[in-house]
C-alpha cells in the first residue's frame, strides 16, 4: 500500500488521530457501561458482549461461586445425596434463599438484560434461554418459599449460574485473544519521538510530529512515522508489518513505516506520513473492516443459533405438557422444563464462527494477508484457478540480466563484471539493472576510470586496464563492428523474446551479449508448483507479446497465458475464464488490473501496488510475494475445516441433550440433574472455543 491518504480522506479529512490515543479511548470505552446491553443477538454474533469485558465475568464468577459453596452444604437435598448434616445456626434454613437471591440479582443480572435487548430486538438467542431458565427456577423456587407446595431449587439455580458465568469469562478471554490484532498493532508505535530543530534535539509526543519533520531514530528503537531516510545506514526489522524476518538494510532515499523497529546504525528521516495516513494505519482499518464483515458461515450459524431456540421452547412446552400429562408433580415438572432450557442454549453455536473467523483475521493479518472482506477469505477455499498478473506481480518489474551470451575466451561473471564496472556510476535505468545483476551474483564490481557516455549508442569506460564499451546495436555501428552469425542468431532469439540487447565490447571485437528483460521472481516458481500441488491451474495475464508471454510461462510451468491483453480487456479474460466454469481468484498490482480484481470471485492486490488495485481487492498482501497467494488458500481451507468441525460438535451436542433433558431416559431410571446439563453445556462451548484455537497451530510458511 503506498498512500492510505487519498482512500481515506473523506473519513479523516482535517483531523489527525495518534494510534496511542485511539487505543487508550477504545479500552476505555464500554467501562463503567459495561452491563448496559449484554446480548448474545443472533444476528450480530458475539459483537453484542462489546460491552463486556472477561474481568466482569471473573469477579462474579468468584463472588457466585463463593456463595454457591454454602447454598450447596445447606440445600437438603445435597445433604441427603452425600449424608452430612452441617452445624446448623439461627436462621440457616433461610440461607440457600438469601444467597441465591444475591447470585439471581447479581451474577444473573447480565443474562436477564442480555435476553430482554434480545427479545427487545425481536431475535431471540442463548440470553433468552439463559434468562428464561434462571427466571423459571428461582420464581418457582420463590414461590415454594412463600408457602407453596413443591421443592425448591436454590442450588440449581445458583450451580446455573455460576458455572454460565464461568462459560462467558473463558469465551470472552478466547475472543479478545483472537481480535487483539488490532490493539497489538497500535502498540508497535513508541510513545515519543526525537524531532531534529535546527540541529538541536528535541524529544516530543507522536502526534505532534508532522509531514516535513526531521526525525532521529536510534538503534532498538521503532519508527515513529513513515517517511525516507536523507542520512544513515542501519537493518530495519519489518517483520510485523510484512511478516519477513530478515532485517531490511535501510540507506539513504530508502523509505521506513511506522511501527518498525531500527535495529542497527542511527537513521535521520524525514517525515512524509503520520497519524492516520501511514501504512500501519491502514493495516489497522483493513483488519478492522476485516472484523466487521459478514460471512457467510455466520449468518447460517446465526439462523440455526434462532430455530434452535424456537425448538428449546417448544421442547419445553412439550416435555411440561407430556409431564404433566403423566402426574409427574410440579417440582419435577419445573425441573425438566429448566433443564431444557439450560441444555438447549445454542452457546457453543453462537461462537463456532466468530471466534474461527476472528482467529483466522487475526492470523491473516499477522502473515501479512490482509482480509478486507471475509467472504474474500471464505472463497478462496473454493477457487480452482488463479490468474496473475505478469509485470510486478510474477515478475519484479523492473529490468534485469535473463540471458548471458559470451564469446569466445570470456566467462559470464567476468563479461558481467566488466559492464556493470562501467555502467557502477550512471543512474540509467539499464545500467542499474546490469549492476544490480552483478551484485545478486555475488560478484566484486571493479571501478572504472575514463567514463564516458555515448548519448543515444551507450558508454565507455577503462576497467581493469581494458577499454570496454557497453551499449545497444547502435553502438557497434559507431565503431564499425560487423557481427558474425553467432551474434546476429542470438540477437534475432532475443528480439523475438522481447528482449534488451546490450553489447560488450573492447579491442574491436564483441565479447559478449547481455539480455535484459523483466526479471521472474525467484518466488514465483516455489507459488506456482504449489498452487498446482493444492490442484489449482495457474494462468497468466500480460499486455507483453506472445514470445515475452511464452518465455515466463515455460520458466514458471504456468499453465496458460494471454498475451497482448489491453488494459481495458482484463476484466473480460476473467469473465470469459468464469464462463468456461473457473472459480477465479486475480492476482494484480496495478490500475489496470483494478476491473479484474472486481470481477474475480477473489481478487488479491499485491500490497506495494496501486491504491486503485487495493481498493478492488478483497484480501491485500502487504509483500510482494506470490507465494502469499498459496498461504490465503491454505489458512482459507483450514478456516473452514475448524468451522465445519464446530458447528458439527455444536449441532450435534444439541441434537443428544434435549430428549435427555426432557427426560426421555427416565423409564430405564437416568435422570439428567439440571447442574449436569448446565456443566455439559459449558463444556460444549469451552470444547468449541478450544477447536478454534487450534487453527493458530497451522504453519502458514509450509507450502
Amino acid at each position: 500500500m503506498k498512500d492510505n491518504k487519498e482512500r481515506h480522506q473523506g473519513d479523516h479529512e482535517g483531523k489527525e488521530i495518534p494510534l496511542k490515543e485511539k487505543e487508550k479511548n477504545s479500552d476505555h470505552e464500554g467501562h463503567g457501561q459495561e452491563e448496559e446491553h449484554a446480548g448474545h443477538g443472533n444476528g450480530e454474533g458475539h459483537d453484542d458482549h462489546a460491552a463486556h469485558s472477561p474481568e466482569m465475568f471473573r469477579s462474579r464468577f468468584w463472588i457466585s461461586l463463593i456463595l454457591t459453596i454454602p447454598v450447596l452444604i445447606y440445600s437438603h437435598h445435597i445433604q441427603m445425596w452425600f449424608g452430612f448434616q452441617p452445624p446448623p445456626f439461627p436462621g440457616s434454613e433461610h440461607l440457600p434463599f438469601l444467597l441465591s437471591t444475591v447470585i439471581f440479582f447479581y451474577g444473573g443480572i447480565v443474562f436477564l438484560r442480555g435476553g430482554r435487548k434480545e427479545l427487545s430486538d425481536r431475535k431471540p438467542g442463548m440470553m433468552t434461554l439463559i434468562s428464561l431458565a434462571i427466571l423459571v427456577a428461582y420464581g418457582y423456587s420463590l414461590m415454594v418459599t412463600l408457602g407453596f407446595p413443591g421443592e425448591e431449587l436454590y442450588w440449581e439455580l445458583a450451580t446455573l449460574v455460576t458455572i454460565m458465568l464461568l462459560g462467558h469469562w473463558l469465551e470472552m478471554n478466547a475472543v479478545q485473544g483472537a481480535q487483539g490484532a488490532l490493539k497489538e498493532m497500535a502498540k508497535l508505535l513508541p510513545d515519543t519521538a526525537v524531532r531534529i530543530v535546527e540541529e538541536k534535539e528535541e524529544k516530543v509526543p507522536l502526534h505532534q510530529l508532522k509531514d516535513g519533520d526531521m526525525v532521529l531514530i536510534h538503534p532498538g528503537e521503532r519508527v515513529p512515522a513513515d517517511g525516507k531516510v536523507v542520512r544513515g545506514e542501519s537493518q530495519v526489522n519489518e517483520s510485523m508489518i510484512t511478516g519477513e524476518s530478515m532485517p531490511v538494510p535501510k540507506g539513504e532515499g530508502n523509505e521506513v513505516i511506522a511501527g518498525t523497529i531500527n535495529e542497527g546504525g542511527s537513521l535521520r528521516v524525514k517525515v512524509e506520513k503520520t497519524g492516520e495516513e501511514t501504512v500501519l494505519a491502514g493495516i489497522m482499518r483493513l483488519v478492522e473492516q476485516a472484523q466487521s464483515s459478514r460471512s457467510r458461515a455466520q449468518g447460517l450459524a446465526d439462523k440455526a443459533a434462532f430455530w434452535l431456540v424456537i425448538i428449546a421452547l417448544s421442547v419445553a412446552l412439550l416435555t411440561a405438557l407430556t409431564w404433566g400429562f403423566a402426574q409427574a408433580g410440579t417440582t419435577f415438572i419445573m425441573e425438566r422444563v429448566v433443564t431444557v432450557l439450560v441444555g438447549a442454549c445454542p452457546h457453543a453455536l453462537g461462537l463456532a464462527i466468530p471466534l474461527v473467523i476472528a482467529i483466522s483475521t487475526y492470523l491473516s493479518a499477522k502473515n501479512g494477508l490482509l482480509v478486507k472482506d471475509r467472504l474474500s477469505l471464505e472463497e478462496a477455499r473454493n477457487l480452482d484457478c488463479i490468474v496473475f498478473d505478469k509485470t510486478g506481480t510474477l515478475t519484479r518489474g523492473e529490468q534485469g540480466v535473463v540471458d548471458i551470451y559470451t564469446g569466445e575466451g570470456i566467462s559470464e561473471d567476468k563479461l558481467l563484471t566488466l559492464a556493470a564496472g562501467v555502467e557502477s556510476d550512471s543512474e540509467h535505468m539499464i545500467a542499474r539493472a546490469l549492476v544490480k545483476s552483478a551484485q545478486e551474483r555475488g560478484l566484486s564490481i571493479p571501478q572504472a576510470s575514463s567514463f564516458e557516455a555515448m548519448a543515444g549508442r551507450g558508454v565507455k569506460g577503462v576497467v581493469e586496464g581494458q577499454e570496454i564499451y557497453v551499449g545497444g546495436p547502435n553502438l557497434l555501428e559507431e565503431i564499425n563492428i560487423s557481427p558474425g552469425e553467432y551474434w546476429r542468431q542470438a540477437w534475432e532469439k532475443a528480439e523475438k523474446a522481447g528482449q534488451t540487447i546490450i553489447y560488450v565490447l573492447s579491442q574491436g571485437k564483441i565479447l559478449g551479449m547481455l539480455a535484459l528483460a523483466d526479471v521472474v521472481r525467484e518466488e514465483s516458481h516455489e507459488a506456482v508448483q504449489a498452487l498446482k500441488k493444492y490442484g489449482i491451474q495457474v494462468f497468466m495475464l500480460t499486455g507483453d507479446s506472445s514470445a515475452v508471454a511464452e518465455k515466463v510461462s515455460k520458466e514458471l510451468g504456468i499453465d496458460r497465458y494471454f498475451a497482448g491483453v489491453l488494459p481495458e480487456h482484463k476484466a473480460s479474460k476473467i469473465e470469459q475464464l468464469k464462463e468456461e466454469g473457473y472459480q477465479v481468484g486475480m492476482v494484480g498490482d496495478g490500475i489496470n488490473d483494478a476491473p479484474a480484481l472486481a470481477v474475480a470471485k477473489v481478487g488479491v492486490a499485491i500490497g506495494a501496488g496501486t491504491d486503485v488495485a487495493v481498493e478492488s481487492a478483497g484480501i491485500v498482501l502487504v509483500r510482494d510475494d506470490p507465494r502469499d497467494v498459496v498461504r490465503l488458500i491454505k489458512l482459507s481451507r483450514a478456516t473452514y475445516g475448524k468451522m465445519l468441525q464446530n458447528l458439527g460438535w455444536a449441532a450435534g451436542y444439541n441434537v443428544v441433550i434435549l430428549p435427555l433433558a426432557a427426560g426421555v431416559l427416565a423409564p430405564v431410571g437416568f435422570i439428567m440433574p439440571m447442574a449436569l446439563a448446565a456443566v455439559v453445556m459449558s463444556a460444549s462451548t469451552i470444547i468449541v472455543a478450544l477447536n478454534a484455537q487450534l487453527l493458530r497451530r497451522i504453519n502458514l510458511d509450509q507450502l
